[in-house]
């Protein structure tokens, strides 16, 4: 069943709660935070991407390590926020940089109240409404004590944990966090598009 779009969300102001600067600081070096590979891990596989999360459609085990090499731009979402909207400037830079080795995974979340719906649900709005073809994940935490590993690992290397819906980091291709944006940066930020073109111009 397909979400009403803008109709049924919470009123903007109510998403635009206060947030931290539209660009995080530059988060420090990765090497220290990072906990190692677990055992029988993919050595060639950063450690950072060793996790596994459930594909959104159909909830089959997705290996993040799939998307070794790559440039990715990890975004937290939600169905029911003010910033909603950036799921078609998502699915655009996705559809734009893809083929110079960019990738946008998309992590659904209840976390801050604003995901009420199943995967299926989230699947449906998100393909329906915005077209979106670029990876996500079935519904998982991104912050506080229940949050999956993997963004507990992209918390403590970035020092920066999301305080709301959308909120962006960008991981180079060696499998470092090399940028971490809030949710009032959007996906056509001038910073933020400064930083995916020079990690995607590297090796």
């Amino acid at each position: 069943m397909r979400h009403p779009l803008y109709a049924s969300l919470l009123p903007l102001a109510l998403c635009l709660l206060p947030l931290a600067s539209a660009h995080a600081a530059t988060p420090p070096a990765p090497t220290a935070a990072a906990p190692g590979p677990a055992a029988g891990a993919d050595a060639a596989c950063p450690s950072l991407l060793q996790h596994t999360f459930p594909r959104l459609q159909d909830e089959k085990p997705q290996a993040l390590c799939q998307y070794k090499g790559k440039v990715l731009l990890v975004v937290n979402t939600a169905s029911y926020c003010g910033f909603t909207g950036q799921y078609k400037g998502l699915e655009a830079l996705h559809a734009r940089f893809k083929d110079q080795g960019l990738v946008v995974l998309g992590f659904p979340s209840n976390d801050f109240s604003q995901e009420t719906g199943n995967n299926q649900q989230i699947a449906e709005f998100c393909e329906n409404t915005f077209g979106v073809k670029f990876p996500m994940f079935a519904k998982s935490s991104v912050a506080g004590a229940q949050a999956s590993p993997f963004y507990k690992q992209l918390a403590q290397i970035s020092g920066q944990t999301p305080r709301w819906n959308f909120y962006k980091y960008v991981i180079n291709r060696q499998g470092q966090v090399v940028g971490s944006y809030s949710s009032m940066t959007g996906p056509d930020d001038k910073a933020l598009l400064k930083t995916l073109q020079r990690e995607l111009a590297a090796p």
